[in-house]
């Protein structure tokens, strides 16, 4: 494999959505499954939610859909390019806040900031950490709101292709495994943008 920069965002998409990952419980999964979004109850819009391009580091995050009940189905959404792009552009990164010596500027800063971003490293098949890094990105407030309401166009249910993943990898089939990987490629971001993110 070529040299992977450092930071890189990878995701399966194409010219209009961008495919992200989030774990849930069979209540939440089940009403998004039904409704083609998030339903409140059971989804609770006030809480932050980490959506993930990543699909290794959400089986790794997840323990392969069997780390805990809460996190026992995977969901595969599909979100609008325009809506992922506005969420990197009002984002904030986490690590940042070593930056601020005065703390309640941070949290001032935090506050008025709807996206928070967070580069950790990337997973290979057995969830070993790589030295490249994969993005998290953290929505709130009315980050939530646009990701529940225009956003989404899209939810299946990839846990059982989780599990047949992890069953290959357990009987040490790594290409058979390797092949039914989503297909994620380096997502194109402007410069700009680029910058904000701290992308090699």
């Amino acid at each position: 494999m070529a040299d992977i920069p450092t930071r890189q965002i990878r995701a399966l998409y194409n010219d209009k959505t961008i495919r992200v990952y989030q774990a849930y419980n069979h209540a939440i999964a089940n009403a998004a499954i039904a409704h083609g979004t998030f339903v409140s109850p059971p989804f609770k819009m006030e809480r932050m939610t980490w959506i993930k391009p990543s699909f290794l580091w959400m089986m790794y995050r997840s323990g392969w859909g069997q780390k805990d009940s809460g996190q026992n189905r995977i969901l595969a959404i599909d979100i609008t390019r325009e809506g992922f792009e506005w969420a990197l552009t009002h984002s904030l990164l986490s690590d940042q806040a070593k930056e601020y010596a005065d703390k309640n500027e941070w949290l001032k800063l935090k506050d008025a900031t709807p996206v928070r971003i967070q580069w950790d490293p990337e997973r290979d098949l057995h969830l070993q950490p790589q030295a490249y890094r994969a993005i998290q990105i953290g929505l709130t407030k009315e980050a939530v709101q646009l990701y529940v309401n225009e956003w989404i166009q899209s939810i299946t249910d990839v846990t059982e292709l989780a599990t047949e993943i992890h069953q290959l990898i357990s009987m040490n089939q790594l290409i058979e495994a390797k092949h039914k990987l989503p297909e994620e490629r380096s997502y194109p971001i402007s410069e700009t943008l680029e910058q904000h993110l701290l992308v090699d």
